[in-house]
């Protein structure tokens, strides 16, 4: 037990996270406590509601079995004023806040502000330049930096949906996490699970972390197949259950991604991982190779745990659990350093 180094501990409660979510005060149907009513009712014990250039608390609806995460979501476009076009690249970004008062604006710029009134606008605390925004990695690395400076946490969302060049993703530098699916993204195109993008960022030893979030807008019934609520989630597993231990163990990738399984415990022993989790039909641990290390389930039957020898020149080991219904469940990538494992020597990768 004592050499035992855990990914996923036990010990750890995990809580339910969706950590993209728009309101009424953005383009989204709903209001933020028909949120809190319609995530609570799933099983969520966690939102972020991330409305577009909105920062706004919602910390008036947390209570000791529910947190509301304070945010919004930005965006950078090279179109002329911020104008949307279908065809051409973009980046969208969530800032969540450390401190649940926290309203923010950063790198305030009117033409992006379609949501709100004058008045509010007049109301804003701002932080960062207001020059027009630039669709550079120099300014989208400036906007990362002013926002972590005035109290956020930075993550990438929808990388497919944004239709961005993997060259251009290694080089914005201080994100914290990348959305690994995006439910709203991924039912229209089927596309938006990114793990073989994140396995790359992994390779190139970009050390980020990921997540999913819905993404919702609620457009459409909860019974409707458009539905785009509660098909991509993040499991917390903080120390504590409060504000502050929320995004403590969003900053220490103390969390996993899931579209549906879950995972009890994996740990390293030596060389041996061992892997617990939900119904599954395959288990997969990638290593930075070729061939990832992966056990299925006989024809017809389920599995609920494996054991893998790892490799001794793995780059960093993350495990992907997947269901009958090819739902997915991933961990972040776990460095050698993390895993006590000895530096390699630099190679071509």
């Amino acid at each position: 037990m004592d050499n035992r180094i855990y990914l996923i501990s036990p010990d750890k409660k995990q809580y339910k996270a969706n950590l993209h979510c728009h309101s009424v005060f953005s383009d989204g149907k709903k209001t933020p406590e028909e949120l809190k009513e319609m995530y609570q009712r799933n099983g969520y014990s966690i939102l972020a509601i991330t409305d577009h250039e909105t920062p706004k608390s919602h910390n008036e609806l947390t209570d000791s079995d529910f947190i509301m995460i304070t945010g919004y979501e930005c965006y950078i476009r090279p179109t002329e004023g911020g104008r949307g076009d279908i065809f051409t690249r973009e980046i969208h970004l969530n800032l969540f806040a450390r401190d649940p008062e926290n309203e923010t604006m950063i790198c305030y710029n009117n033409r992006y502000l379609k949501y709100m009134d004058e008045e509010a606008k007049d109301a804003l605390t701002k932080a960062g330049s207001e020059r027009p925004r630039e669709y550079t990695t120099e300014y989208i690395n400036e906007y990362i930096h002013t926002a972590q400076k005035n109290g956020y946490l930075v993550s990438y969302n929808h990388p497919y949906w944004s239709r961005e060049t993997e060259a251009r993703i290694l080089s914005y530098e201080g994100y914290f996490s990348m959305e690994l699916c995006n439910y709203s993204a991924y039912i229209m195109n089927h596309l938006e699970y990114n793990a073989p993008l994140y396995d790359m960022m992994l390779s190139h030893g970009k050390h980020v972390f990921c997540h999913s979030g819905d993404d919702n807008h609620n457009l459409y019934p909860e019974d409707d197949p458009k539905c785009d609520s509660y098909g991509a989630f993040t499991m917390m597993m903080p120390e504590e259950f409060t504000y502050g231990g929320i995004i403590d163990a969003m900053e220490k990738g103390e969390m996993y991604s899931s579209m549906g399984p879950t995972f009890k415990e994996i740990y390293l022993e030596g060389d041996k991982l061992h892997v617990e989790c939900s119904e599954v039909v395959q288990i997969c641990v990638y290593f930075g190779s070729k061939i990832p290390r992966h056990e299925l389930a006989p024809k017809g039957c389920t599995m609920t745990s494996a054991d893998f020898t790892i490799h001794p020149e793995s780059r960093y080991i993350r495990v992907s659990i997947f269901d009958k219904y090819g739902k997915s469940a991933d961990t972040r990538g776990f460095f050698r350093d993390e895993l006590g494992m000895p530096p390699l020597e630099e190679q071509e990768m």
